[in-house]
């Protein structure tokens, strides 16, 4: 019998991904509540988090992501294959400053993210492009030759 920390228990791929997320969401509420109980009541209904939309298209030849990033500069991104996952993230930084004669305002707004995709079998991990335009990065991953369909002529006797 094999022992499997319940920390990892129930991070496996596949069907049980969903849940596992919603797991990993509870139980950072709960730490978060645990080291402050008032303070993390201020969460609820608020997003404090922001995660970028994602996009997963596949063909024969290549897998690819597009994610929505408005307001980040290419410079703050970093985009990560380990095995058959898929990582970005990143950091938003916006500010805005407007002067009138009789006032001042700013405001500053920044926070980090990290997204991560399961990638299918046969990905080639050194044939990765990236590409930044209008605040969509589109991320390419090409498949190897031995993961591309091959058809199958049936003969009749």
């Amino acid at each position: 019998m094999a022992l499997i920390p319940w920390r990892n228990k129930g991070r496996e791929r596949g069907a049980l991904a969903p849940l596992s997320d919603l797991r990993q969401e509870i139980d950072r509420m709960f730490d978060a509540f645990t080291r402050d109980p008032w303070g993390s009541l201020s969460e609820f209904g608020t997003n404090k988090s922001w995660f970028p939309a994602i996009d997963i298209a596949e063909n024969d030849q290549e897998v690819t992501v597009r994610a929505e990033l408005p307001g980040v500069d290419p410079k703050d991104l970093e985009i990560t294959v380990t095995g058959d996952r898929l990582t970005l993230s990143g950091e938003k930084k916006e500010t805005t400053e407007r002067k009138d004669k009789d006032f001042y305002h700013s405001e500053t707004r920044y926070g980090g993210f990290s997204r991560s995709v399961d990638l299918p079998g046969g990905v080639d991990t050194e044939q990765v492009t990236a590409e930044h335009a209008n605040g969509v990065i589109t991320i390419k991953l090409k498949k190897s030759a031995a993961a591309t369909a091959k058809k199958i002529q049936v003969k009749t006797s």
